[in-house]
């Protein structure tokens, strides 16, 4: 085998294993950051907090704009962050259904990106994100 035959297999997994949101929405990290809690599950309720305050302020815009755009990297962050948690808090019930809502919270994004630049679909899918949000973070709370 020469570099050039093993070059795309070591790309494909690099990528495919290095949590690839954060190679190309690098603003999910800091987000992240920011959000930093004491444990995971408060770093995810944090984010949450951050999600659905930046999807308020998204409402009645249009196309990626900033709070959409920040609302893109916080939908990632959270993505990213939901298998970071402790061994201990995984093997509790209440973490499925919080895996459950971060599938939900993808769905709605995509079909959010779908109406990103049409009103009033955009803020419907918007307030449907919210909702999710609210109803992921609820979830959090129980694994505390």
């Amino acid at each position: 085998m020469n570099w050039r035959s093993v070059f795309p297999i070591a790309v494909l997994l690099l990528l495919s294993t290095s949590g690839c949101s954060y190679l190309f929405y690098p603003h999910a990290k800091e987000f992240t950051e920011k959000a930093k809690g004491a444990t995971g599950v408060e770093t995810l309720i944090n984010l949450t907090n951050m999600a659905e305050t930046t999807a308020t302020a998204a409402k009645g815009g249009k196309g990626s704009d900033q709070p959409f755009d920040d609302l893109h990297n916080q939908f990632h962050a959270i993505d990213n962050s939901i298998c970071c948690v402790e061994k201990s808090v995984k093997k509790q019930p209440a973490y499925a259904l919080a895996v459950t809502h971060n599938k939900e919270l993808k769905t709605i994004f995509k079909r959010l990106w779908k109406f990103k630049n049409d009103q009033p679909q955009r803020d419907q899918h918007l307030d449907l994100f919210v909702s999710e949000l609210q109803e992921m973070r609820q979830t959090l709370e129980t694994l505390r």
